[in-house]
């Protein structure tokens, strides 16, 4: 195989959740790029389909299908598994990119419900069932067929940088502010990242004798117009100096997806910049 066609993925089908989203976009484009059919889903249909849109104008019409799927429900999942099965379309890989990402946003004078102390259990429940129940029910329902047939496959799990730093809550402080009224990154966003890793090394194990793999992407700060000062205080944290550009993870999910990786299992790999080796 040349260096080329290593990192071409034709002839195989990539599922990708949380695909409505950026990244979402990101990844379902860099797989495209490569040659696989993506399946594109999300919860929010109105969303994905505007993503599913864009791909298609770029890559042409039989480049990508959408599906709603609810990750948090294992029968959604079951189904959707069960649909593209009768439709000919064998997942051989998997992106759990489904999440919550909450914004650390506030309006002065309103109490900060971000905050540990605050925090509700609701919110919790909520966001940890999108971002790592999900991820948990997707590698059971689709993993568990890539390593029955025999043919294997890879799950590539969305984590971040936060999955192995702390969040540096310095980040989001705002003026005349009192510091136990101050937004912060909240608690459910680095232990589901963190969790994913965990995750991820216990699927590399489960069926590596059957041909899945099991890594995870931890992508740093991704520049999409977030305020001067916020920007200012992150890219003081990063020895490039800059927060990544929306396409720039492309080429790491080309790699960890093709057979270019074909020997790494188990891995976090952490792209952001040095951040987290300062």
């Amino acid at each position: 195989m040349s260096e080329l066609t290593i990192f071409r993925l034709d002839g195989r089908v990539a599922l990708v959740t949380g695909a409505g989203g950026l990244l979402g976009f990101e990844h379902s484009a860099a797989l495209i790029e490569s040659g696989a059919h993506v399946v594109l889903t999300d919860l929010n249909e109105q969303v994905l389909q505007k993503n599913i849109d864009r791909l298609r104008a770029q890559f042409g019409a039989d480049c990508c299908t959408p599906h709603a799927m609810n990750v948090t429900s294992e029968q959604s999942i079951l189904d959707a598994a069960t649909a593209l099965s009768a439709a000919g379309r064998r997942i051989d890989i998997l992106v759990n990119n489904a999440a919550i990402d909450p914004k650390v946003t506030a309006e002065p004078g309103v109490k900060e419900s971000s905050r540990l102390e605050n925090f509700d259990l609701a919110s919790w429940n909520l966001q940890v069932s999108v971002g790592l129940t999900g991820a948990f029910l997707c590698a059971k329902v689709f993993g568990t067929r890539m390593a029955q047939d025999g043919k294997g496959g890879v799950i590539l799990n969305i984590a971040s940088d936060l999955s192995v730093i702390a969040p540096d809550q310095r980040l989001y402080r705002q003026d005349g502010r009192a510091d136990n009224d101050q937004p912060v990154k909240p608690v459910t966003y680095s232990v589901i990242k963190a969790g994913l890793v965990g995750l991820t090394n216990y699927l590399s194990t489960y069926w590596a004798d059957q041909g899945v793999r099991a890594n995870a992407l931890s992508p740093g700060g991704v520049y999409v117009g977030q305020n001067d000062a916020f920007v200012g205080r992150l890219t003081n944290l990063i020895p490039m100096g800059r927060m990544a550009q929306p396409n720039e993870y492309r080429g790491i999910v080309q790699f960890l997806c093709s057979d270019a990786s074909a020997y790494m299992n188990g891995q976090n790999i952490v792209m952001d910049g040095g951040r987290s080796a300062w």
